[in-house]
């Protein structure tokens, strides 16, 4: 997290010293001679933000008392790699609740009865992948 911390306060410093180039150069240019100022607050809005994010890191950062596997030079691969989850590779499941989920705004836009429809049908759907392994081949 320090070296996020570190290339967020870098692109900040960055931001800061393009809106003043940005201001300079429109200052200078002969076709124009005032400041544009669209551009000044966008440049400069995205400096602030991105120093807000930075002193919030830091912030955690400091909050937290430990390093995270970037931050130290011994740590292998497999320390930023945490368990995400179980997945079944075979399950229908989440293609059909997708489905339901597509034709529940489907009916939003169409017509209502097609979304009571789809809340039925992704009802049914979640429950089929919540006890998909309490029945059949895989049950535990």
């Amino acid at each position: 997290m320090r070296a996020n911390t570190n290339l967020l306060w870098l692109l900040a410093g960055f931001f800061a010293l393009v809106t003043v180039a940005y201001i300079i150069w429109g200052l200078v240019d002969p076709h124009q001679h005032s400041i544009e100022w669209a551009g000044t607050f966008a440049l400069a809005l995205s400096s602030v933000f991105v120093s807000f994010v930075a002193f919030y890191l830091s912030r955690v950062h400091g909050a937290q008392g430990g390093e995270l596997p970037e931050d130290r030079l011994d740590a292998n691969v497999d320390d930023g790699d945490p368990e995400v989850g179980f997945f079944s590779p075979w399950s229908w499941w989440p293609i059909l609740l997708a489905a339901s989920a597509a034709l529940l705004f489907l009916g939003l836009a169409v017509g209502f009865w097609i979304s009571i429809i789809a809340v039925g049908v992704g009802v049914i759907c979640l429950i089929g992948w919540v006890y998909e392994y309490y029945r059949g081949n895989f049950a535990r």
